[in-house]
């Protein structure tokens, strides 16, 4: 593995990482009013976005960063809608 794999590989792990938080504490608290559906949505689909182009480009970084990134997401959009 080369040493620009190894960094692209852990810009993914940092950034993924970065929205359990946010998860964990939407999930536990079941409050979302201080969350901006707006932001989360537009976030979802530049996730979704980078994904498809992870997909084409066959970038092993892009593609598990943005997978796992729009799953969770995913939860925290599903959590706003759900608890308005």
């Amino acid at each position: 593995m080369d040493i620009i794999t190894i960094i692209g590989l852990t810009a993914a792990f940092l950034t993924t990482v970065s929205s359990l938080p946010q998860v964990i504490k939407t999930i536990r608290l079941k409050e979302t009013r201080d969350i901006s559906f707006w932001m989360w949505t537009f976030l979802s689909v530049g996730i979704f976005l980078w994904l498809i182009y992870g997909l084409y480009k066959k970038d092993l970084p892009i593609i598990l960063a943005n997978g796992i990134s729009l799953f969770l997401v995913l939860i925290v959009l599903g959590l706003k809608i759900k608890y308005k």
